[in-house]
């Protein structure tokens, strides 16, 4: 663990934006949850949209194509199903319950599923979240595309209309990604700490941004590097 602060160094943390996927539940991506239920796989691809190849919708697309190559039609309860294993990080209710017992706005903001993040929002009990989604046929199987309404290198941009909505400031919020995509919630003023990047392009990234990075699968241990007093 990286401790380059301590919370005599910091102001109150007023605000803590979660991305979703690999911080708040133990599973890498809603997405590649989705993939292992299909038998597929999109990594050439995802390599591509790390690199700005791909935009988001377009990225989505070839997913559900290559899910729908599988299976045609699939129904939204089946999407549902394929997520009935994914668990909690260790600690994620734990730390949730701490922040909101201290006063601690809480949200989600992540690039994953709607219909799993909303889920894992509601059981968490936060105040607000937000991610990417699907397109439902009125006879509720999946469509071809999906619903971007955030960008996963643009999640700076929801931060700062949550700040303003709740009238909170920038140097009171910390957020907490596990991917170098997730720094684009490193907005200006406020705080990023770095949670079990998996990936050696992640940890190079956090290593390059100079900014704390905690290692293991319990989401407790970002709690010293928060000041709730």
């Amino acid at each position: 663990m990286s401790l380059m602060t301590t919370t005599e160094d910091i102001p109150k943390t007023t605000c803590v934006v979660f991305d979703c996927d690999g911080v708040l539940v133990n599973a890498v991506s809603s997405w590649r949850t989705l993939h292992d239920y299909f038998g597929t796989d999109n990594a050439v691809n995802l390599q591509r949209f790390i690199r700005g190849e791909f935009s988001d919708v377009e990225f989505m697309r070839s997913d559900i194509k290559m899910w729908k190559e599988k299976q045609d039609p699939i129904y939204r309860d089946e999407l549902f199903r394929a997520y009935s294993g994914v668990k909690l990080m260790d600690g994620a209710r734990e730390v949730i319950e701490q922040l909101q017992a201290n006063g601690v706005f809480v949200a989600i903001v992540s690039a994953g599923v709607d219909l799993f993040v909303a889920s894992i929002a509601s059981m968490l009990k936060v105040d607000d979240w937000i991610a990417n989604g699907f397109v439902f046929n009125d006879d509720d199987t999946l469509s071809d595309d999906g619903i971007c309404r955030l960008h996963a290198t643009g999640k700076g941009d929801v931060i700062h209309r949550l700040l303003e909505m709740n009238d909170l400031n920038a140097m009171n919020c910390v957020s907490v990604g596990d991917s170098e995509m997730d720094l684009s919630m490193h907005v200006e003023g406020s705080r990023f700490i770095g949670f079990n990047p998996t990936r050696e392009s992640s940890q190079s990234a956090f290593k390059a941004a100079d900014i704390d990075v905690v290692y293991g699968n319990d989401l407790r241990a970002i709690l010293p590097l928060l000041n709730l007093e």
